[in-house]
């Protein structure tokens, strides 16, 4: 982590350990489990130069990688099969763990730093990774 993200203050991330945030307010948020996430967030960062924006990765259970895309941008779209998508459409209220930017976070931790308070990942290109991908569910 260099020092410009050190600095960034966005105030949906815990200073420490990790918490759940609402889903649809600051963000959206989708998830891929296991191999399938892990192999999207890599093609993230080779298209876009290594900054594709926020994706949280989990150590244990599942190994759910979560991409932080723009409030309101999952909704109206189809996704592939494999894909969970956290945002608040119709009155629903989901959750997404957050860690904080440094210390003890486990089992969660940023596998793509935020580096700007309005900077996520492009829902269209995350969905077309996606799609491109095509083997869904990874097994």
């Amino acid at each position: 982590m260099d020092t410009k993200n050190c600095e960034v203050n966005f105030n949906w991330i815990p200073l420490t350990g990790h918490q759940l945030r609402k889903a649809g307010v600051q963000f959206d948020a989708v998830r891929m489990d296991g191999e399938g996430g892990l192999r999207t967030a890599d093609a993230l960062e080779r298209l876009t130069g290594g900054d594709p924006g926020p994706v949280v990765a989990e150590a244990n259970g599942q190994r759910a990688v979560y991409f932080f895309v723009a409030p309101g941008s999952t909704s109206h779209r189809a996704w592939p099969v494999g894909v969970t998508l956290f945002n608040s459409v119709s009155n629903t209220a989901s959750y997404v763990p957050v860690p904080a930017l440094t210390g003890h976070t486990w089992p969660l931790w940023w596998r793509c730093l935020p580096s700007g308070p309005d900077r996520f990942v492009h829902t269209l290109l995350l969905r077309s990774v996606v799609t491109l991908l095509g083997q869904w569910p990874f097994v």
